[in-house]
Parts: structure tokens; C-alpha cells; sequence
């Protein structure tokens, strides 16, 4: 691991935040990531104030398996959802410039939250879930039990807007929620992490990557780049020979 990424994960583990710019040839945005775990509302605080673009929940594709979270463009796309809300079937998602489908699952609030969006309940929200997850995988939850629990704490939909990992991971896409869940993993962490989108202070364009970089650096905050983990993922695949 190169001393960069090194920097990352130890700040990443010690609930620390970092930049993570994913490529000119996707959305080309940097975000700014926290481990879920850690979240409080000054947490949400600054993704709020510095970052400018939605915030999001990033979770393995473990995690959304444990919960049996679909994904949203599935749910909108089932032939008896059409047949019975005929406007989705003029809302397709058909024309990403980025990527083939949709990361996005379902958003949610914790039931203790009163609005869902103001700092405090979105820290709940991020923190709890994050911790649930742990819990029920750490114990081996079937789905039944792990929903029932899911339920007991969480409605949807909510002011968390959640985003899963694909199958396989970065192997297969390399969009932010893989990048983020690849950064949690390598921290040794619960693959799930909280960010949003920096833009420009006008919000008009992403942040540029040189700005992102520079904001960065005088804040002490890491910086990397969707190919930093790319690589460090390819370094501990087990070699074919």
C-alpha cells in the first residue's frame, strides 16, 4: 500500500474524512466520505456546507443482500409497478451518460428521527444504520430476522438516500458507491460510508479535481483518486499462476 492510500485508511479509521474523486471518464466529482460508523452531526454538518451535492449512503453489496434492499430502478421497472403507475415506464432509466443502471436503493430514516433531514436525525439515521449492519452480519442474521430489525428502527422513504455497491464490486463498476465501499473495506471497516458530492460555490459544475485537490491539502483531508483503488485492489488479487 502506498504511503497516499495509507494516509486514507488510517484517516478513514480513525473516522476522519476523504476526498475521493472518481474519474474524468464517469462523473468526474470528487466526494467527500466518512465512515458511516462514526457519523454525528457535525458529520452532516460539513457535507452539507462544504460539499454542495446530495448526500448519500454507500453500502456493500453484502450489506444490501443482508437487508434484501432492491435496487430502485428495479422496483420501477417490474412489469406489474408499470401496469399499475404507468408513468414509470416513461421515467426509464435508459440514457446515463455514465453508466449502464442506477446504484440507488431505497432512502431511509431512523423512527426516532422527527423530520429525517435536519443534522441530528441524519447522523441518527447514517450512524444507526451502519451499526445495525455490523450487528446483524457480524451475527449471521437470515434475512427474515435481519428485516424484521431493519424495520423495527428504519421507514421509508427517508431523507438518506442509500446507494449499493454492485456484485462484485469494483471488478465489475467502479462508480463512487464501489470506490466508497472499497475504501471502508481496505480500512478494515463496516462497508458503509456517508459522502456527498463537492461542488462549485456557484453549484452550477462539479468541483474541479485540481480545486478538490487544493481544498484538500490546506484542510489536511486525503485525497485519492478512483485508480489509486483500483490498483491497490488489483495488488491483492490472488495471481492466477
Amino acid at each position: 500500500m502506498d504511503a497516499r492510500l495509507k494516509k486514507a485508511v488510517d484517516a478513514f479509521k480513525n473516522g476522519d474524512p476523504v476526498c475521493l474523486f472518481d474519474s474524468e471518464k464517469r462523473e468526474g466529482e470528487t466526494d467527500l466520505l466518512f465512515p458511516a460508523e462514526h457519523a454525528q452531526p457535525e458529520t452532516m454538518r460539513q457535507l452539507r456546507q462544504d460539499c454542495g451535492g446530495l448526500l448519500f449512503l454507500a453500502i456493500g453489496d453484502d450489506v444490501g443482500a443482508c437487508f434484501g434492499l432492491p435496487f430502485l430502478q428495479d422496483l420501477h421497472t417490474d412489469a406489474a409497478a408499470v401496469s399499475n403507475f404507468p408513468v414509470l415506464g416513461h421515467l426509464v432509466t435508459n440514457d446515463l451518460r455514465y453508466d449502464a443502471r442506477s446504484a440507488f436503493t431505497l432512502s431511509i430514516n431512523h423512527r426516532d428521527t422527527y423530520t429525517g433531514i435536519t443534522d441530528h436525525d441524519r447522523s441518527l439515521t447514517t450512524r444507526r444504520f451502519a451499526e445495525l449492519a455490523k450487528s446483524a452480519m457480524d451475527s449471521g442474521d437470515s434475512l427474515e430476522v435481519a428485516i424484521e430489525k431493519l424495520g423495527a428502527e428504519f421507514r421509508t422513504p427517508g431523507h438518506i438516500p442509500v446507494c449499493r455497491e454492485a456484485e462484485g464490486g469494483l471488478a465489475r463498476r467502479q462508480g463512487h458507491t464501489e470506490l466508497a465501499v472499497g475504501l471502508a473495506r481496505l480500512a478494515g471497516m463496516t462497508p458503509v460510508v456517508i459522502g456527498a458530492e463537492m461542488l462549485q460555490p456557484n453549484g452550477d459544475f462539479a468541483l474541479s479535481v485540481d480545486d478538490a485537490r487544493e481544498w484538500a491539502g490546506e484542510r489536511g483531508i486525503p485525497f485519492l483518486e478512483g485508480a489509486d483503488l483500483l490498483r491497490a485492489f488489483a495488488d491483492e488479487a490472488p495471481s492466477s499462476s
